[in-house]
């Protein structure tokens, strides 16, 4: 069977570490296109490999088997209006990864059956570590949903949502988690400042910690729970801290914030 042709439509930084994670897994690069109308988005996507690339939209969709959304949702009408002749032509697979474009919106600019994956995926994607969320529209195929998958696995995990308002829990979930363990890990950081290590240590031993319980927490034997109890020993020093974080009601914070962003999320797919 051909290796289906892949287009992504803008070359900014999370196109760029898609392909650059495709083409890493042996994806072929003549299967591999991208449109940006920029100079220097062409430039950095030549250092990747040799994928053809196109300064116009609709002629880089022409014959493509997926057609990967990757533009600012202000200029996702104007794409959509540019290539919905060439995906209709072929039948191709749509996948969005602009936040807030709803599939009602994607499949009223492109066609109502066009098959339309939309996806949440993180920015630890830039560094082949990302979370992807995807629903799928009823319109796509079992083939196309593991195409969906090959293309944004190629930079982290994959889970599917059985709802396309899962997303926006996704959204506040890993789409914006990754700013809630930085703001942690500063908080610490400055914390053991204040108890007198100097910040170049503090940093290094804070974010040497982060990657560590994740680590412990991907590739242990435990779930979280019993991972903490570990480290808990009674009357120490560990349970202090963690009696103290509950008191102060963590656990509701991160709650209310949490679902703050998710009507966030909401209220940015219904604009």
């Amino acid at each position: 069977m051909a290796t289906a042709t892949l287009t992504f439509i803008g070359a900014g930084n999370m196109a760029a570490s898609i392909l650059g994670g495709l083409l890493a897994s042996g994806y072929p690069a003549t299967s591999l296109r991208a449109a940006d109308p920029l100079p220097a988005s062409h430039e950095r996507l030549r250092q990747l490999g040799d994928l053809a690339l196109y300064s116009d939209n609709a002629e880089a969709c022409i014959g493509s088997d997926v057609v990967v959304l990757a533009v600012k949702p202000q200029i996702m009408d104007q794409a959509m209006a540019e290539i919905r002749e060439a995906v209709a032509s072929t039948g191709a697979l749509v996948i969005s990864i602009a936040a807030g474009t709803t599939l009602g919106t994607i499949q009223a600019a492109l066609g109502e059956q066009t098959p339309v994956v939309r996806c949440m995926p993180n920015t630890p994607a830039l560094v082949g570590a990302g979370a992807t969320a995807l629903y799928a529209s009823p319109q796509v195929s079992s083939a196309q949903r593991k195409l969906a998958e090959t293309v944004l696995g190629a930079v982290g995990i994959t889970r599917w949502v059985p709802r396309e308002t899962d997303l926006d829990a996704a959204t506040a979930l890993s789409g914006s988690g990754p700013a809630y363990f930085f703001l942690f890990t500063e908080a610490m950081i400055n914390a053991a400042c204040d108890m007198g290590l100097d910040r170049e240590t503090a940093t290094a031993l804070a974010q040497q910690t982060a990657l560590g319980a994740a680590r412990m927490a991907l590739e242990g034997d435990a779930d979280l729970m019993e991972l903490r109890r570990r480290v808990t020993s009674p009357g120490g020093t560990t349970e202090r801290a963690v009696e103290c974080f509950e008191h102060e009601g963590l656990r509701e914070l991160v709650n209310h914030a949490m679902d703050a962003a998710r009507q966030r999320a909401e209220e940015m797919g219904a604009s």
